[in-house]
């Protein structure tokens, strides 16, 4: 016990900040410094927006960016990550806050977090690596929809209808304006989505989201514009960290959902700092020390009243391209969101919910990367379906079921790929220096039959249908020294194959098997089969030989004189299975 605990110990301790982190931090302190000061004025709008979205509030939103985005910052495995409240956590949320309230989600946020540390211990951030490109397009694809949808009633100015399916939501939404417009409302989203997509493409450094935040709120205020429902009362500060919505009598209850956040807090978090990685030259993230960030941040955000949090894509991007080079710039982030909470928030509670709205559907909009999306459709037919259903289920179920639908379709897909490199073909035998009569004679007796590639449980039964309709023949040859792989439902078909062309009364020998198959083919009894009477042989000339002296036993062929060397032709074929 006492082992296993220093064992865990020691790996705790080596996903801690270390003197390389301090010495990055040092190196360009200036540029951090407005690296983090630009990342704020884009995240401030977003972490209202998906405070709003998520239920809780802007007031939530805003202390998980600046708990959440300082802790991940400090102890996350990526130096250029920025985290905070998501879009894609927020799809999530939803149906929790509407289930079992707001207590609900922050022990929810609370749980994942413990579940990250533990994954984080495990070493599970490697597998991260193992998730198809077109699942991840097909995710994105389907979370921005989802996003863009449900700002649909807050930017349409109408109450936010029941229900806990985004696409309900949104469709009762657009029937209420119908009934009862709000052009205002309409007018400023969509108003403040058009100047940020505009914005973009011709001046990208600019922050206008921040920008366009404070006209549209300018313009409410001095137009009076009623129309345009305010955020509302937010406090000056972070309220004191308390347990006091822990209740230990749901923690059951709140298991699946628990998982269901942590799964995507990892994925979205790993997945984002990939990006910046790739948006770099020479740094690598470590995605245990990823995890483990992410965990004491999730921890840590419900304490505040926070909403669980993830790594940002969106603010990461914005962070590497400003020119931050260490963890001090999301660091940054997170203090001076933690300044405008203290000092603004009269101000910042001003802001029309409308022009969060818009710039909320800005960001689903430019989330969609088209030429990402058309090359993967153009990769395969397999790519194509897999982002589809990746994206529907995404958009139709939930996030985490849809990340399993898309992996189960990839894996299913991939293993037919593979299965259909396993061969099964039949090739003639060596003439060697046999006289053409003697050489016919082994032709008619003996089929050679030659494996490529895995035999494993996706492949194995062809094998066993093309085995067992061999033609009547005396003797048949497995050369197997090119099976790739091989698992027990493999060596299980090749036992039962061998036993089928026994009862045939048809003599089977195998040649070439590697030392790696010999242990799952010993295990389910296939390997006993093979070496009854000495029927497995190293080489496919050794066989040959075998086989030959089995029909001449048979009374079939006449006998060869004694001590025959091998000829030319099987030494060849002998050091070519070598």
């Amino acid at each position: 016990m006492s082992t296993a605990f220093s064992r865990v110990w020691a790996r705790t301790v080596s996903l801690l900040p270390g003197a390389a982190d301090l010495a990055e931090v040092r190196r360009d302190p200036r540029r951090d410094l407005l690296a983090g000061l630009t990342v704020a004025i884009v995240a401030l709008p977003l972490a209202l927006g998906f405070g709003v979205s998520s239920g809780l509030g802007a007031a939530a939103g805003l202390a998980t960016a600046v708990v959440a985005g300082a802790l991940a910052a400090v102890f996350g495995g990526s130096d250029l990550q920025v985290s905070g409240p998501t879009g894609a956590m927020t799809v999530v949320l939803v149906p929790i806050v509407g289930r079992y309230g707001p207590t609900g989600v922050l022990t929810v946020g609370l749980m994942a977090g413990v579940m990250l540390v533990g994954l984080a211990v495990l070493r599970a951030g490697k597998y991260m690596r193992y998730v198809p490109a077109p699942v991840v397009e097909g995710f994105t694809l389907g979370i921005a929809c989802v996003i863009g949808l449900q700002q649909l009633p807050n930017a349409l100015g109408v109450p936010k209808p029941e229900g806990d399916r985004v696409l309900v939501v949104a469709w009762r939404a657009a029937g209420e304006f119908v009934r009862n417009p709000n052009w205002t409302a309409a007018g400023l989203a969509a108003a403040v989505a058009a100047v940020m997509l505009l914005g973009a493409r011709w001046r990208p450094a600019v922050p206008f989201s921040i920008v366009v935040v404070i006209a549209a709120t300018a313009v409410a205020q001095l137009a009076r514009l009623d129309a345009a429902k305010p955020i509302g009362d937010l406090p000056a500060g972070l309220p004191v960290p308390s347990l006091s919505f822990l209740d230990l009598g749901s923690l059951g209850t709140l298991l699946a959902p628990a998982v269901a956040v942590a799964a995507l807090a990892a994925l979205e978090s790993l997945l984002s700092a990939s990006v910046a990685d790739g948006m770099t030259v020479g740094r690598r993230h470590d995605p245990d020390r990823e995890l483990f960030g992410q965990g004491l941040a999730n921890i840590a955000a419900p304490l505040f009243g926070g909403v669980p949090a993830t790594g940002a894509i969106a603010r990461t991007a914005v962070n590497v391209r400003t020119g931050a080079g260490s963890r001090l710039a999301a660091l940054t982030h997170a203090a001076v969101l933690a300044v405008i909470v203290f000092a603004a928030a009269p101000v910042v509670s001003r802001i029309p919910l409308a022009a969060l709205a818009g710039v909320l559907l800005a960001t689903a909009i430019r989330m969609v990367e088209v030429g990402s999306l058309r090359a993967m459709a153009k990769a395969t037919r397999s790519d194509a379906l897999i982002l589809a259903l990746t994206a529907v289920a995404t958009l139709a179920l939930d996030l985490v079921y849809a990340v399993i639908i898309g992996l189960a379709v990839a894996g299913a897909l991939a293993l037919r790929a593979v299965a259909r490199q396993a061969r099964f073909d039949q090739v003639p035998l060596d003439r060697g220096d046999h006289s053409a009569e003697e050489h016919a004679l082994l032709a008619e007796h003996i089929v050679a039959y030659r494996i490529d590639g895995p035999l494993f449980f996706a492949a194995a039964h062809r094998f066993l249908l093309e085995l067992t309709e061999v033609a009547d023949v005396r003797v048949v040859i497995l050369r197997m020294s090119r099976v790739s792989t091989m698992d027990a439902t493999g060596a299980l078909v090749l036992k039962d194959a061998v036993d089928r062309l026994h009862r045939r009364g048809i003599h089977v020998l195998a040649s070439g098997i590697r030392p790696g198959q010999r242990q799952v083919l010993d295990s389910v009894g296939a390997l006993d089969v093979l070496r009854q009477d000495g029927r497995e042989y190293a080489t496919t000339p050794d066989a040959i030989r075998a086989a030959r002296a089995h029909l001449e036993s048979a009374g079939v062929l006449p006998a060869l004189p004694a001590g025959r060397p091998r000829t030319s032709g099987e030494n060849a074929l002998a050091q070519a299975e070598a």
